[in-house]
């Protein structure tokens, strides 16, 4: 435990002097965020610098695996994955800054290099064995077999999206992904010992990612704390939800992924919600979606959202735990 946490506070120390860096730099070549015209409410954020994904998101990754153990082929594939969603939201960025807009690559763009990410995953869980998943509050499992490469399709597909629409608000998803890693990490640890799955050590090394990332958002959060001088924008937003799905599945903990992240299913279902009663009534059931935009035109501020939403998830967090306890 002791190395994570070192290996954490570098992470920290690392990707704190490369925001700095990097924001110079961002600002200097003008890599800024566009802003939604349907937000009014974000019309003061134009000209912030986005892509602050790579300054924590990358030096994580590297520094994780340079701590890797034996057997740690699960991490490097988790790697690859974060990777692979990280090029991905890249592109997104720097369509929209390139060509200055709202839209960077075409939706069927977008989904067609997910499914071959995400397809990937499951064919990789299935052929090593990764078909069994932790049931939530029971600690008991079950193994789904070949429908596992359907289950993981699934699962990537609706976590990596949900988490790039909670990436609304300044701080909002790096402090929901912060907490959602910090309880990850505490259920794992509790289980490594009785996991008759994974060895110990494939574990330790998935948790090196956990600890790196952690430190690596707290970095990010310094500067995107309300009013953000820095955008983790689609490279930081995809490669994390990328990063949670993975360690999740990897871990066999796929399914606390609605529980640990049940704010990021509040974004996904409420824009669900939203587009499909419009597409039948013409009427709105939120004034806005994902539902953070809804509670920021009710005049609640960004901190108190972000505030709420990161509440939830620890309280998500503690009662997933006491199974364990």
């Amino acid at each position: 435990m002791k190395t994570k946490i070192i290996l954490s506070i570098i992470t920290y120390v690392i990707s704190l002097i490369l925001g700095k860096l990097f924001i110079k730099l961002f600002r200097k070549i003008k890599l800024f965020q566009p802003v939604y015209e349907y937000v009014s409410e974000h019309e003061g954020k134009k000209g912030t610098p986005t892509m602050g994904g790579l300054f924590f998101i990358l030096p994580s990754v590297v520094l994780a695996f340079i701590f890797f153990g034996e057997n740690s082929f699960l991490s490097k594939m988790a790697v690859v994955l974060i990777v692979a969603f990280l090029f991905i939201g890249f592109l997104d960025d720097f369509i929209k800054i390139k060509y200055k807009k709202n839209e960077g690559l075409k939706p069927y763009q977008k989904i067609f290099f997910q499914l071959g990410v995400s397809l990937v995953a499951g064919i990789y869980a299935y052929k090593n064995g990764l078909t069994y998943f932790y049931i939530p509050f029971f600690n008991s499992t079950v193994n789904l077999g070949f429908f596992t490469v359907i289950a993981v399709l699934f699962i990537y597909l609706a976590t990596t999206n949900c988490v790039n629409l909670t990436d609304g608000l300044d701080g909002l998803c790096g402090n929901v992904s912060l907490f959602y890693l910090v309880f990850l990490s505490a259920i794992m640890i509790l289980e490594r010992e009785n996991n008759a799955i994974l060895n110990a050590e494939e574990v330790d090394n998935l948790l090196y990612i956990n600890f790196a990332l952690i430190g690596g958002i707290l970095a990010f959060l310094c500067y995107n704390t309300n009013r953000a001088s820095v955008f983790m924008g689609d490279t930081g937003s995809l490669s994390l939800g990328s990063a949670i799905t993975a360690l999740s599945i990897f871990s066999l903990n796929g399914l606390f992924i609605p529980v640990l992240g049940i704010m990021f299913v509040v974004s996904g279902i409420s824009v669900i919600i939203q587009v499909s009663y419009y597409k039948k009534t013409k009427k709105r059931v939120f004034l806005k979606a994902p539902f953070h935009h809804h509670l920021q035109l009710k005049n609640i501020t960004e901190g108190k959202i972000s505030f709420f939403y990161s509440l939830i998830t620890v309280l998500a967090g503690l009662i997933s735990i006491l199974v364990y306890l």
